[in-house]
């Protein structure tokens, strides 16, 4: 026997008796949530739609209930289904399942730091930073209430440069977004066409549509197997590295011009706190955390919100009808004012489609995963310590306990008899608990203000013999396939 043939028999019998091992533990627990069984190494990767696995859980869930399991690569998963068992678990039980799991992709490419995928302390102390820097800088406030109206404007008149012809929105309305919360975190506002916000943008929309390939799912489940292959896994990681790159050149460069009297922005803000020579700069106020928490900031802030406003816009040209009744309440309550966050309390009709567009968009499905942190009794299943969890938002905004059209659009969702808006329970687009997105408020301002602004100036119209296609990209998130718009200027 050669030494290559050698060293391989040994590392499929690692491989093996790594996986029996595990499967053993496993099998301890005689009440661990059921599910389907499953294959030895491969586990349930043949029963999953790697394309869209929400769909997946979604009809194991009519089999094995609203808590069950599958098994990827080594892992027990545990699935979460419909409000009242989220809720129960990221509310009531939020401490047992506040953490997050280790994601190959992730781990490899930030470490575990930031903000999104950190754990314990570290997690703690950069939440506490950010949402108290991102109120210093505004956010629910009027400064950024007029940061959104002015980007908005900037907006209509990128939109207005085509003179109803038709072009693709995607690039021009996630730099409106973006500037937004890149103008907070360094300070920066970029023109739409300026290369370096291209290239950034460009970066985050390629790899949130590689993150949503085949490939890269399996090899967050798979690493040993899939690492030494070619494929967008491979992409994602040169991506990621440049990404880095520019937000360590614009810290150092901040960092050199830094007046902790005059701090400017969320980096120099962070800077600062490196400087105060207390126990936590070191421990958690480190370069390594920066790079990780702007990178989240970066791609959180522009992500979700520039794509449920891309779907809105592609929703109103398939419901012309929906997109008049909009025009209609504009005109009343706003006129030719500039839109204000106070109009939106007389806004019912206006406020539930924008809810309804982000229930149907469902742009984050599988919701962010967390991590049982210790053992936990719930529901009747024994989950230990360590257990990956996926709270399945897509089961919950797409309930019919809750809403009476789930697969369709229906504004009618979110209006009670007399038209008001109604507030329903079950309506957790930004997810609920610790966890829930840290910049929920910053998204609600930045839809209103964006949307109707928007449609105070156009009315928006399908290309000519375009066949408008409402299900929705192969993406990490639940983005519109690639669609173009005319914008015709209201009169």
């Amino acid at each position: 026997m050669d030494l290559v043939t050698f060293l391989l028999a040994v590392a499929v019998i690692l491989f093996l008796a790594t996986v029996f091992n595990k499967n053993h533990k496993q099998a301890r627990y005689s009440n661990f949530p059921p599910g389907p069984r499953p294959l030895p190494i491969i586990g349930n990767a043949l029963t999953m739609d790697l394309a869209t696995p929400h769909k997946t859980f979604l009809e194991l869930s009519k089999k094995y209930g609203t808590v069950f399991s599958i098994q990827m690569g080594f892992d027990k998963i545990v699935i979460l289904c419909g409000y009242e068992t989220i809720k129960d678990a990221l509310v009531n039980h939020a401490e047992e399942f506040s953490d997050r799991p280790h994601i190959e992709l992730f781990s490899k490419t930030t470490k575990d730091h930031g903000l999104i995928f950190a754990n314990g302390e570290n997690w703690k102390a950069m939440r506490r930073f950010t949402l108290s820097t991102l109120r210093d800088y505004g956010m629910g406030k009027k400064g950024i209430e007029h940061k959104i109206m002015d980007e908005a404007s900037c907006l209509v008149q990128a939109f207005k440069e085509h003179k109803g012809n038709p072009f693709d929105n995607l690039q021009v309305i996630n730099t409106a977004v973006a500037n937004i919360i890149v103008s907070t975190v360094i300070g920066v506002r970029f023109d739409y066409e300026d290369p370096t916000i291209v290239k950034l943008v460009g970066l985050i929309n390629e790899n949130v549509r590689l993150m949503g390939s085949r490939l890269v799912r399996l090899y967050n489940s798979y690493p040993y197997l899939v690492h030494w292959m070619p494929g967008p896994h491979k992409k994602v990681f040169v991506n990621m590295k440049e990404m880095h790159d520019f937000i360590r050149e614009t810290f150092t460069r901040q960092k050199k011009e830094l007046d902790i009297n005059d701090q400017r922005n969320l980096v120099d803000a962070y800077l600062a706190k490196q400087q105060e020579g207390k126990p936590e700069s070191t421990l958690y106020f480190h370069d390594e955390n920066l790079v990780a928490l702007v990178e989240n900031l970066f791609t959180a802030g522009m992500e979700t919100t520039s794509t449920t406003l891309r779907w809105g816009l592609l929703l109103m040209i398939k419901y012309p009808e929906i997109q008049k009744k909009v025009h209609n309440e504009i005109e009343t309550v706003i006129g030719s004012a500039q839109p204000q966050i106070e109009h939106r309390k007389q806004m019912p009709y206006t406020d539930a489609v924008i809810h309804e567009i982000q229930r149907f968009g469902d742009i984050i499905p599988n919701n962010a995963p967390h991590l049982t942190s210790q053992d936990v009794t719930f529901r009747g299943y024994f989950i230990p310590k360590g257990t990956a969890i996926i709270p399945l938002l897509h089961s919950v905004l797409r309930d019919e306990t809750y809403f009476e059209k789930p697969n369709e659009f229906y504004p009618e969702h979110f209006l009670d008899s007399e038209g008001k808006l109604k507030k329903i329970e079950s309506f957790i687009p930004f997810s609920i608990g610790k966890r829930s997105c840290a910049g929920e408020t910053l998204a609600k301002m930045e839809l209103f203000l964006f949307f109707t602004t928007l449609l105070q100036n156009f009315t928006f119209l399908a290309q000519p013999g375009a066949i408008l296609d409402l299900s929705p990209a192969m993406s990490s998130t639940n983005g519109p396939k690639p669609y173009e718009i005319c914008a015709m200027p209201c009169s």
